[in-house]
């Protein structure tokens, strides 16, 4: 099934970086992020969608406003990046287009990164802001987590953490592309390597070295997701592309959590790349899957 013109932006877009890393293989971490920052291209600006920087439990945060959105439910979202890179503004829009199509409130968190602050001080924000959440007055089953790729670690890693300090768990959890395993066990690393335009196993070892700081197993269960047992967990949405090398992750995510009784969705789009739901507004491929769901949420 071929893909839109539309789509074939992104890979473009991850093309572009690709050569540049193979031909600048000594990139600082400041050049990583100028360049991941341009993530925020693809998606088109979400109409009647307003944003407002601030600090949620400490931590930096953009909020997406849309117009009539319910202002008692909220994402609490985590972007991507390997937890090296990427922003809450590169990904602002994205999240406006999320929260616009739920219906919600979001807050994009701007948690603090790799490899200057190691696991898990990713997870220590994200609890923080959550605490924050709760303490303004959300009710838990109000709140949803959510994020791409390493940001959908920590939406999943995260809850994970909120049941072990006994907290109340959000309503649901969505993860676009999640990168869960840091032992790099995915078979779909090797057979889709071909046609993922950004995402190696030399980009992920690279990144989990300097998430893991040489100090954290990666098979810890707080880095890594699948090491987990999921009795109890929210209601989950899975996404992810068939061009990706980590759709494995997604496929072991969504196994493991059915097999604990949760009620889980996994949506496999063909031929799209990693993160494909930031073409948001300019792809029909990433329009028609958020609008998916949005018609799971509102059935929860």
């Amino acid at each position: 099934m071929p893909i839109s013109k539309e789509a074939d932006t992104l890979r473009a877009l991850y093309q572009s970086w690709t050569d540049q890393m193979v031909a600048n293989p000594n990139l600082s971490i400041l050049n990583l992020r100028s360049m991941f920052d341009e993530w925020g291209q693809p998606a088109l600006e979400p109409e009647n969608v307003t944003y407002k920087s601030d600090h949620v439990g400490g931590v930096e945060a953009i909020w997406a406003l849309p117009a009539g959105a319910d202002t008692k439910r909220v994402i609490l979202y985590t972007h991507g990046g390997g937890f090296c890179v990427g922003s809450a503004d590169s990904h602002r829009k994205m999240v406006g287009h999320l929260a616009k199509a739920l219906g919600v409130t979001a807050c994009n968190l701007h948690y603090r990164r790799a490899p200057e602050h190691p696991f898990p001080a990713q997870i220590e924000d994200a609890v923080a802001a959550y605490k924050a959440l709760l303490a303004k007055g959300f009710d838990a089953k109000n709140i949803l987590t959510a994020g791409d790729s390493a940001g959908g670690n920590l939406a999943v890693a995260s809850v994970l953490k909120f049941r072990e300090l006994g907290l109340p768990l959000p309503g649901a959890v969505i993860a676009y592309s999640p990168w869960l395993d840091m032992a790099l066990r995915g078979k779909t690393l090797e057979t889709n390597a071909g046609t993922d335009a950004l995402v190696s196993r030399a980009i992920l070892e690279g990144m989990s070295g300097m998430f893991l700081g040489g100090a954290t197993d990666p098979l810890n269960p707080l880095a890594n997701p699948l090491e987990n047992d999921f009795t109890g967990f929210p209601p989950l949405y899975i996404t992810c592309g068939s061009a990706e090398t980590l759709q494995s992750d997604s496929e072991a995510l969504h196994a493991k959590a059915k097999a604990a009784g949760v009620k889980t969705t996994l949506s496999v789009v063909p031929g799209m790349q990693h993160v494909f739901p930031s073409l948001a507004g300019r792809a029909p491929e990433a329009d028609q899957e958020i609008a998916r769901i949005a018609t799971w949420y509102r059935a929860l």
